[in-house]
């Protein structure tokens, strides 16, 4: 099977074409951070902002489900949170931050789309079929790790961080820059670490992983995953749970997708 182009590129037309790609995709990062500037006040008032007070979706229904339960621990974020900035140019410069970080997340889908276009070329035929899909579903998964990390892990790790206290003598005010910095950060590592599918795809394309190998480890990537959700949640069994159980789905989902990998490279030449 012959590959998708039979032209001979040098490794200087490749820098060329990889340049291009690099390209369009800063400025498709810049054009949506340039939105994000404009919207500022909507962005932070309403969505960074939010995950600290008690009428954010999460927070109500939380408490909520608190209330029914006999479980007032759920009920959080009741209490103000006070946001505050020690520095004199620290807005403007966490404005400007702020905008190209959404920036790079709205612009993820043509991110992965022009490195598809770029590695596409270097691939056989039937390597673009099985890949069918590839930058629709890795950015379905991202995106979705994104809303998970916003609306699940962020208002449990503001709760727990912002009112965690050593003394009643102590009291919290928040920098915005270590606010935000919580935000984006437990934001994008949910992005990526909802990638787990993918990442078992190409491994298991490659040969790295294969679904016995998967299964047969099972209990430590469980334990692997346990460490990780208490690392990036408040210290309690339900936030640990919350956290923990989309993993654990995403890595039998992984099992799945290693075996179906496997299956399609053991079909006969003729059938691929």
């Amino acid at each position: 099977m012959s590959k998708m182009t039979s032209d001979d590129m040098s490794f200087l037309e490749h820098l060329e074409t990889l340049r291009w790609h690099l390209l369009r995709s800063f400025v498709a990062i810049g054009a949506f951070a340039i939105v994000a500037f404009i919207f500022h006040d909507f962005i932070f008032d309403n969505i960074l902002l939010a995950p600290k007070k008690g009428d954010f979706f999460t927070n109500i229904y939380l408490c909520k489900l608190g209330e029914w339960a006999s479980i007032p621990r759920l009920c959080i974020n009741k209490l103000p949170l006070q946001i505050i900035n020690i520095k004199m140019a620290g807005q403007f410069a966490m404005h400007i931050g702020v905008s190209f970080a959404l920036g790079f997340i709205f612009a993820f889908p043509v991110i992965f789309w022009e490195l598809w276009r770029f590695i596409k070329p270097a691939l056989y035929t039937h390597e673009i079929s099985h890949a069918r899909g590839a930058v629709f579903y890795t950015s379905a998964l991202f995106m979705l790790g994104v809303l998970f990390g916003y609306y699940i892990i962020a208002p449990l790790s503001v709760h727990f961080l912002g009112s965690y206290s050593v003394s009643q003598e102590v009291t919290n005010q928040i920098n915005l820059r270590s606010y935000i910095g919580t935000i984006t950060s437990v934001t994008l590592a949910s992005g990526v670490t909802f990638e787990l599918p993918v990442l078992i795809f190409f491994f298991s394309r490659i040969g790295l992983v294969t679904p016995q190998f998967l299964r047969k480890y099972r209990k430590h990537a469980i334990i692997l995953i346990l460490v990780l959700a208490a690392t990036i949640t408040p210290p309690d069994i339900f936030s640990l749970f919350l956290v923990t159980l989309p993993l654990l789905v995403l890595y039998e989902v992984g099992i799945r997708i290693s075996s179906r990998v496997l299956k399609r490279q053991a079909q006969p030449p003729e059938k691929q």
